[in-house]
């Protein structure tokens, strides 16, 4: 069975690993690895938007600053509760 959203996760999966800063590489490389797979469509695509974000900005919403409405995502609170759970940077 053909998955359509295999290319994007593939790109998404380096993408998390190589951000530029380290601290969201500890986060995101561990949590696309995790949770990656079971993504699907519109979720796929707000992981991606954040990816897209500037990094000071990505860092501080992981942390708990209030995230842009667009941002302010199942996919951002996931990751939240992720790096609070022991992977925050």
């Amino acid at each position: 069975m053909h998955d359509p959203d295999a290319t994007l996760r593939r790109r998404l999966a380096y993408a998390s690993h190589r951000r530029g800063t380290k601290e969201l590489d500890l986060v995101l490389g561990p949590f696309a690895e995790a949770h990656l797979e079971g993504l699907r469509g519109a979720e796929l695509l707000r992981f991606a938007a954040l990816l897209d974000a500037p990094e000071p900005d990505l860092y501080a919403w992981i942390c708990g600053q209030p995230a842009p409405a667009e941002h302010e995502t199942a996919v951002l609170a996931a990751i939240r509760r992720f790096a609070a759970a022991g992977r925050r940077p």
